[in-house]
């Protein structure tokens, strides 16, 4: 799969390359991997603590948002299938300006992920290693990523499915190791109890959905599945059902989870690293042995998103530099002999790392989830504006696909985003207010459309 894409973005005129080849399983399976089954390991803590000991109950309540989301995401992919993404619907539907602000909102994202890739394999591997701290490894895992974008890196064909399949043994072998753990010392009858759902007698729902604001990041990413549309035999009805079966599996899995580590380890108070929170459980459910192969999945999936984010917005930045979006002399320009957007890449690492530095874990996993929930905003609106306005499609079942779906979808998403801390609500609509203000400057007081919609229009 990795191959066709990685083709496909390199010559997306080559006929031969754009076939229709991706089915249902190929798209779960590509959604599970971006999502991935251990998603719930570097928040867990953070979930527990601030819902009050019932992340259960916040992935549950995520999960609604996310499945009229997910619904909402494949029905603008059938409309829009040449470019699968919140961006292009939300420009499309709307107009050129909220269209920037939607791609301001996943620079953010783009720079968010890649600063938790980060964060994440400093703070684990300061566990692992006390005597070195925590400022040096996160100089040394910026140094690394960015050494590795600057010289170019090649897909290799099997990495997702080797990726999915390490870390669905993890997860396999987390849940099994905590039924025995609680089985062992409380008995068989422990494994059903709502200890695992929400503490006795102390049910919260302000908690809960904070609890369901941070619960999202665990499936940022679905989104994804949509831009393969172009590859789909059937992107019309494959694309939203994929994404919607990808929610429920990743819902499944993290439920799953957060009920079997609650019931091990029933006392959030007591976590002395709430970021980290997961290696504890897994040396008491399974000694030294799992406590490493947690460290080890917690590293390589952080490294691993740290690429791939810091290689998504440096990218990202060149296409934006490129159109004349932003400074085209600091970010439009390639390397002569490696072929990538060098100036973009050291401009994000040098912010990669005073944030790394500077934030903590909490803030830059909320922060990130106000971008992201702008966009799942942004796409529900987007189906009701296309659909039931402007099409006027508004007969028989359309009322329920084109209007009350989305805009449940929409008010949900509303709800939890409104739901975000104090602090990640401040860094995010500065970052918004920073959008407005160039958006005004670039386009002189909103007299003209953005640079790169006025080449689309002289053409």
């Amino acid at each position: 799969m990795s191959e066709l894409l990685e083709a496909h973005a390199s010559n997306p005129s080559n006929q031969d390359v754009i076939r229709r080849v991706l089915r249902r399983r190929d798209l779960i399976l590509f959604g599970l991997v971006i999502v991935g089954p251990t998603a719930v390991y570097p928040v867990y803590g953070i979930i527990q603590t601030v819902s009050h000991g019932q992340a259960a109950l916040s992935y549950l309540v995520a999960m609604v948002a996310m499945l009229f989301t997910a619904t909402s995401y494949g029905r603008m992919s059938a409309v829009y299938p040449s470019a699968g993404s919140t961006y292009t619907y939300v420009q499309q539907t709307f107009n050129p300006y909220i269209g920037f602000l939607a791609g301001w909102a996943m620079i953010l994202d783009y720079f968010l992920l890649p600063l938790i890739g980060i964060i994440l394999p400093a703070l684990t591997a300061a566990r692992l290693v006390p005597s070195i701290p925590y400022s040096l490894w996160v100089i040394f895992f910026t140094a690394g990523i960015t050494l590795v974008n600057v010289l170019g890196i090649r897909t290799l064909s099997h990495a997702n499915t080797v990726m999915m399949v390490a870390m669905t043994a993890c997860m396999v072998l987390f849940i099994a190791l905590a039924i025995r753990y609680v089985a062992m010392h409380h008995g068989a009858g422990a494994l059903v109890s709502v200890a695992g759902i929400y503490p006795p007698h102390h049910f919260s729902g302000g908690p809960i959905m904070l609890g369901a604001s941070i619960a999202a990041l665990s499936y940022i990413g679905f989104d994804a599945i949509s831009t393969l549309a172009e590859d789909s035999v059937n992107p019309e009805k494959d694309i939203g059902f994929s994404t919607v079966i990808v929610c429920i599996i990743q819902t499944a899995i993290c439920v799953a989870t957060v009920y079997f580590a609650a019931l091990a380890w029933n006392d959030y108070h007591s976590f002395a690293h709430i970021n980290t929170a997961i290696l504890d459980i897994g040396r008491r459910i399974g000694g030294q042995i799992m406590f490493l192969i947690l460290t080890a999945v917690l590293v390589v999936s952080g490294i691993s998103c740290a690429l791939t984010g810091q290689a998504g917005s440096s990218r990202l930045l060149f296409a934006m530099g490129r159109d004349g979006v932003i400074p085209q002399r600091l970010f439009g320009r390639l390397h002569p002999r490696f072929g990538t957007p060098t100036r973009a890449i050291y401009i994000t690492s040098g912010a990669l790392l005073i944030a790394a530095l500077l934030s903590s874990y909490r803030i830059a996993v909320e922060t990130l989830n106000f971008g992201a929930f702008v966009g799942f905003i942004l796409v529900n609106l987007s189906v009701i504006q296309h659909f039931w306005i402007t099409g006027k499609q508004r007969s028989g079942r359309t009322l329920l696909h084109n209007l009350l779906m989305p805009l449940a979808g929409a008010v949900v998403c509303i709800y939890v985003w409104l739901n975000l801390s104090i602090e990640a609500k401040t860094a995010g609509f500065i970052w918004l207010g920073i959008g407005v203000v160039y958006l005004a400057v670039h386009t002189r007081g909103f007299k003209q459309a953005p640079s790169m919609w006025r080449g689309i229009e002289s053409k």
